[in-house]
């Protein structure tokens, strides 16, 4: 569902409230990019330059499991490795955007829509990853809808090295540069679900998925 043209009038709502014109002019939107450029960083780590090394390790760290191939033709035979090693089902959901894989030939059964209930499999790309953390960036959109990655147990996401810059702050210069704006969600995921709220003890799977498995395409 697209929800651009009621998020677009509330803020326009908004906007009137404060007397100010429904959408921002130019100097407006000028202001922002200005102050964007402007404002100081904090600290921050010392990135190293090999920053597909960096995230695979500090994935790993949050208990995402990470497979590396070197094309996106490798990609679907990965998958099926990952999930015949684990016993779990050869067929998945996955965005739209992944339809030209060939994921038939590799044994797996791919349907290319959002989750329904008893999908255990959810495949995504992404937009980009964090070397800093370890972190799968994801946004939504028509064919890359956030609930691939939210709502079955295994989430399989795709992760591109030149994808991979190095913190957040970059993910959030790449989203402005490419895309001008933010999408309806922003997911940051690293790893698996997990809480602590029961007696401080970490259980995997409790807002989302128990398995986060990422296959990096070196080549891509």
């Amino acid at each position: 569902m697209d929800t651009s043209i009621a998020r677009r009038n509330i803020l326009a709502r908004i906007r009137a409230a404060q007397g100010r014109e429904p959408e921002p002019s130019v100097s407006e939107r000028e202001a922002a990019a200005d102050y964007l450029a402007r404002h100081p960083q904090g600290p921050r780590p010392e990135m190293p330059s090999d920053l597909t090394t960096r995230f695979i390790e500090e994935a790993q760290k949050m208990a995402t499991t990470v497979d590396t191939v070197e094309t996106l033709d490798e990609v679907p035979s990965a998958a099926h490795r990952y999930l015949t090693e684990h016993a779990l089902p050869l067929q998945a959901i996955a965005w739209q955007t992944l339809q030209d894989l060939q994921w038939a030939e590799a044994g797996l059964n791919v349907e290319f829509r959002k989750p329904e209930d008893g999908d255990v499999v959810g495949l995504t790309g992404c937009f980009c990853a964090t070397a800093e953390t370890g972190t799968v960036v994801l946004l939504s959109g028509p064919e890359t809808y956030a609930s691939a990655s939210l709502l079955p147990e295994t989430h399989i996401a795709i992760v591109p090295a030149s994808r991979i810059v190095s913190g957040h702050e970059e993910a959030f210069g790449l989203i402005r540069s490419e895309r001008g704006e933010l999408p309806r969600a922003v997911n940051f995921v690293s790893g698996p679900s997990r809480t602590g709220d029961i007696e401080q003890t970490i259980v995997l799977g409790a807002h989302g998925p128990y398995r986060v498995h990422v296959i990096v395409v070196r080549g891509a």
